[in-house]
């Protein structure tokens, strides 16, 4: 098998259509518009202005103008307002595909993964009200300690420090003893 059919592989193996199904019924609550029946998931995604309608919908204006014709590169461009967006509404650099990704179907997997970002991303904004995608992300746990606590826990060694509480091995015995015939 040659490497790119290989690396081809590889990426198909990644990819979960129970994870692309949620992300397309979520993308349809969201929009209020069932896919075309018929078309595969990948290609209705692929000229970008159901993700622009998407992001649009979260976040107003956040695509001034979609594309809805012009071949190729307006498609392209699609693609590229939307990943702009997603970054001004704050899902990760890490976690946004790359546009050969959707536009080339090169690894739609990596699009679902934007996806499900971008629907946890909604939790941490308020004026979203409607449906969510995936796990609440955690918040941040601060704890405020006083100077006393602080100095209380300086006097106790830690079990990393390589204390281990006075235990040792005297009396283990593993197998058999070591027997030492003396002069025969």
């Amino acid at each position: 098998m040659s490497l790119e059919r290989q690396v081809r592989a590889k990426i198909a193996a990644k990819r979960n259509p129970e994870q692309d199904k949620e992300a397309q019924e979520w993308i349809e609550t969201v929009l209020g518009a069932k896919f075309p029946a018929g078309q595969l998931y990948e290609d209705v995604l692929r000229d970008g202005t159901v993700l622009c309608q998407l992001i649009n919908k979260l976040a107003p204006g956040s695509v001034a103008k979609i594309n809805t014709s012009g071949g190729q590169f307006k498609f392209m461009e699609n693609i590229n307002n939307f990943q702009a967006a997603l970054k001004t509404y704050g899902v990760n650099d890490v976690d946004v595909f790359q546009t050969v990704d959707l536009y080339e179907k090169k690894d739609i997997g990596q699009v679902t993964n934007t996806i499900f970002a971008l629907g946890r991303q909604t939790y941490k904004h308020s004026e979203w009200k409607g449906p969510y995608l995936g796990p609440k992300p955690s918040d941040e746990n601060v704890r405020d300690f006083t100077d006393e606590q602080l100095k209380a826990g300086q006097t106790i060694i830690g079990l990393q420090a390589g204390s281990n509480k006075g235990a040792t091995q005297a009396g283990q015995n593993i197998g058999a003893g070591r027997k030492i015939l003396l002069g025969k």
